[in-house]
């Protein structure tokens, strides 16, 4: 599966973006698609997933759980994460992946799309 991720920007503190990662290729009901963050020396994390074939959503728990909802539109192949009251702490680079279930761990994913940058200014 082939991703494509866009959508980041430079936005105020307070602010929203959307991000969205549009899916090509052979995709399963059953395979799983998240969005990571990496900031500028930090490992890359988790920050919400969504299975193509359910409306079952993850969340990273603590920060963002709240502020950012994931959702998808079959029709299109793509997957959305809606940001609202962005943070300064929300400035990273974003990406999509694809794994064949739900998981956290970045390692366990088998497709990535290029990564689009988020900087919220204070």
């Amino acid at each position: 599966v082939q991703l494509q991720a866009f959508g980041g920007g430079l936005v105020q503190a307070g602010g929203s973006l959307r991000l969205s990662c549009v899916a090509s290729g052979r995709i399963f009901s059953s395979g799983f698609m998240a969005w990571f963050r990496q900031a500028p020396g930090k490992e890359r994390e988790f920050v919400a997933g969504i299975r193509w074939g359910s409306r079952n959503t993850y969340y990273e728990q603590s920060s963002v759980k709240g502020r950012f909802t994931i959702s998808k539109d079959g029709a299109k192949n793509t997957v959305y994460l809606q940001m609202n009251s962005l943070e300064p702490e929300d400035t990273a680079v974003y990406y999509c992946a694809g794994a064949t279930t739900y998981t956290r761990h970045p390692e366990e994913y088998v497709d990535w799309g290029q990564g689009t940058l988020v900087t919220v200014s204070s």
